[in-house]
């Protein structure tokens, strides 16, 4: 079977199994074939379940594949959800022995629409970082590049839809996890309003800012699965019970009047001057399709950073009291040392940060008023060298998480709805990604205005050289 099909999206594929083409038992035999392959350079897998797979595949009928849009194919999440039976390592030595009881929601949604999960994804260790770096398991590269890093935390989800293991891929979002490794290899990425899809059954980190989020090739396979794995869990405090929704249905539609926003203020600063040229090419195209560019500003960005840390690392440090107790010996040294940071943090400084994240909220919901949605860069670098600690921009030295997230980890905190996706190939054959923000519940409208960008040839990357 040609190695071509791996880098098929997941639409093209149904259509191939629909004509008699390919079946799911051969689809994952191909994907099991290349994992053999490649994971010994991508690092993207931790555990595999290719025997479960290939066991679903042989029990389906031709009306199980009509059930869904993604039933019969091959999916892979990252290993902070449980799955039934199934080691859930959370990318660290503590949980060595941690078998899943059941599965996490959106697994058992995934599950229910007979979708093939292929295993888990590597990550950094309990999603604590955005290089994706992991002293137990590895360190995920990039596809266009194995010299460089996939970017993190979701860094095995990335690395297996772009070297061709699966063609989607769950990943969790707290300050970009999602959003900024599919961008760095070349892929859609969505972290859908919080309270969208339910996090019940994930391993949390902080659980002010945790979201699930999906990794895809394409926009409308985006929107496919978001219509299956959203809902409302009443074991998930945040999760919301509002209708289901046809996300698919905001594809094709055409963009005349939308009133995009353009930040004036902290998005646009410090950036590779290829990726601003990048996003410059996208607002002209926007314009012609008969958008409306209007500008806004922002409220003051100058603490974010601080006061996304100062949630995330005393929730990070309650989470882990037990295992620390008990396990403490296990953790490796850059969480354990994010978790000593947490105890550091007074009462009063969490409680601080939590009204200044209200604050955001309400001042970026108010941002909507004059616009649909907000355009920005995904990421203000390409994906850097593996062992890289700074990034030197503009005279300004940041450390390598810090810059891979500082147009992502803002949306964590205000919960809003957002989707990067690639808008073209820099010099150095790595891809550049924008992001698009829009109003809570209104992934739609985010979808609608992706496929437009999405259609235009000007946009396109070539896939990644993995095979040659």
């Amino acid at each position: 079977m040609s190695d071509t099909i791996a880098f098929q999206d997941i639409r093209t594929l149904k259509a191939l199994m629909h004509s008699g083409g390919i079946t799911p038992s051969e689809l994952v035999s191909m994907f099991a074939e290349r994992i053999s392959r490649h994971n010994d350079v991508s690092k993207a897998f931790i555990t595999l379940t290719l025997d479960a797979a290939a066991a679903q595949a042989a029990g389906l009928t031709r009306e199980d594949l009509a059930e869904s849009p993604i039933a019969g194919i091959p999916y892979a999440c990252k290993d902070l959800f449980d799955v039934k039976d199934v080691l859930t390592t959370a990318g660290s030595r503590v949980f060595h022995d941690r078998i899943a009881a059941e599965d996490a929601f959106a697994v058992a949604c995934l599950r229910n629409a007979e979708a093939l999960n292929l295993g888990k994804t590597n990550l950094h260790e309990f999603a604590y970082g955005a290089t994706g770096e992991n002293e137990v398991y590895g360190t995920c590269v990039n596809a266009y590049d194995t010299t460089r890093l996939a970017g993190g935390s979701s860094s095995g989800s990335a690395a297996a839809i772009a070297f061709g293991l699966v063609p989607a891929a769950l990943g969790t979002d707290t300050g970009g996890s999602v959003r900024a490794p599919a961008v760095l290899n070349g892929l859609v990425g969505l972290k859908p309003t919080i309270g969208r899809v339910p996090t019940s059954g994930l391993v949390p980190y902080c659980w002010t800012l945790d979201h699930v989020g999906l990794m895809t090739r394409t926009i409308a396979d985006c929107a496919d699965i978001l219509g299956l794995v959203a809902g409302h869990d009443p074991r998930d405090p945040a999760s919301v019970n509002l209708p289901m929704e046809n996300y698919a249905e905001a594809l094709g539609q055409d963009i005349s009047g939308l009133r995009i926003g353009i930040p004036v203020n902290f998005f646009f600063e410090r950036s590779d001057p290829e990726i601003l040229e990048a996003l410059e090419r996208v607002k002209a195209y926007l314009m012609a399709q008969g958008a409306k560019l209007v500008p806004i500003t922002f409220p003051d960005m100058e603490h974010t950073r601080t006061v996304s840390l100062t949630v995330q690392l005393p929730e990070a440090l309650s989470a882990h009291s037990a295992h620390l107790q008990e396990r403490g010996e296990l953790y490796g040294k850059d969480f354990r040392a994010g978790l000593a940071l947490g105890q550091c943090l007074l009462a009063e400084h969490y409680v601080k940060a939590k009204r200044f994240i209200e604050r955001y909220r309400q001042q970026t919901t108010a941002l909507f008023d004059d616009v649909d949605l907000i355009l920005t860069p995904a990421t203000p670098e390409i994906a850097q060298k593996t062992g890289t600690v700074i990034v030197t921009r503009d005279g300004v030295d940041e450390a390598i998480g810090n810059a891979i997230t500082r147009f992502t980890t803002f949306f964590n905190m205000t919960g809003h709805p957002a989707l990067t996706m690639p808008c073209g190939l820099h010099p150095e054959g790595l891809p550049i990604g924008l992001q698009l923000v829009g109003r809570y519940f209104d992934e739609k409208s985010l979808f609608r205005v992706a496929h437009v960008i999405e259609r235009h040839d000007a946009f396109s990357i070539p896939l990644p050289e993995v095979d040659s």
